[in-house]
């Protein structure tokens, strides 16, 4: 991860482009990219996969940017929202169920 992160901000250093990367810049780019993500499964369920993973690759891009500008660490964040949803979903109540948890 600390490779990465390390590439995405010379990226933006060489571009002079931390500027435009406001939180809620960042956020709307999510957003957007997420769109253009699910675009590639709107028709059908034959979507292309480099397309796919073009677009996913965008929204990571962004997510990590607006952890960076929040000066979080993206490992730390998930694992931490894993362990609240892991107690929100016991696999005993939720194995093989798509139920939102308050119906568990």
């Amino acid at each position: 991860m600390e490779e990465l992160i390390k590439e995405i901000k010379q990226f933006n250093k060489e571009r002079d482009w931390d500027k435009f990367h406001t939180p809620e810049n960042l956020a709307k780019s999510i957003a957007i990219e997420s769109g253009e993500l699910l675009e590639c499964f709107q028709w059908n369920n034959n979507c292309n996969k480099d397309e796919v993973c073009e677009e996913l690759a965008d929204v990571f891009t962004y997510c990590i940017q607006m952890a960076m500008k929040l000066e979080v660490n993206p490992e730390e964040i998930i694992l931490k929202k894993l362990e609240k949803t892991r107690k929100k979903y016991p696999v005993d109540k939720a194995k093989g169920v798509s139920t939102k948890y308050d119906k568990l």
